[in-house]
């Protein structure tokens, strides 16, 4: 079930982005080293990070250590050229990440704010439902990529 490859590209990308919000939960999350892991295991090779207004700068590694190669930034004028070249979006639940993700056929988790209006789980639970993207709290992000299946997302 969850042994099938973000994608069988050489350099597979992985774009985080909490819009133009703040949202260092998710941030410090997939910066865990165990998440890392888990999106290297799944084929992934680059982690980009759009932090949006948040504190929290996830480390930036090339090699080493570090099982991902991982940059950040704060703002971009072309978030869909962004969208585009990954292979994988992780992206807080506001609706329009979450519909502009969609519309280019990108695989999706969703990872709600808590913080944020309880509309946002509410449009990320239905999606996640109807099996058009996957849904988590920041705490079961690495467990989501462990197990996700996207053979079984629908477009």
């Amino acid at each position: 079930m969850g042994d099938s490859k973000v994608d069988v590209n050489a350099k597979s990308t992985v774009l985080v982005t909490v819009g133009t919000t703040s949202f260092d939960a998710l941030i410090r999350t997939v910066d865990a080293h165990e998440v890392k892991q888990e999106l290297s295991k799944r084929g992934c090779t680059r982690l980009l990070i759009r932090m949006g207004r948040g504190f929290y700068a996830p480390t930036k590694a090339e090699g080493g250590d570090e099982p991902l190669a991982v940059d950040h930034f704060t703002v971009s004028s072309s978030i869909a050229d962004h969208l585009r070249a990954s292979s994988l979006v992780i992206s807080h639940a506001g609706s329009g990440s979450i519909f502009e993700t969609l519309r280019l056929s990108k695989p999706l988790i969703a990872v709600v704010n808590d913080l944020m209006d309880n509309h946002q789980s509410e449009l990320a639970e239905e999606l996640a439902d109807r099996k058009h993207l996957y849904y988590a709290p920041p705490l079961t992000l690495r467990r989501v990529i462990a197990y996700m299946n996207l053979d079984s997302i629908a477009p």
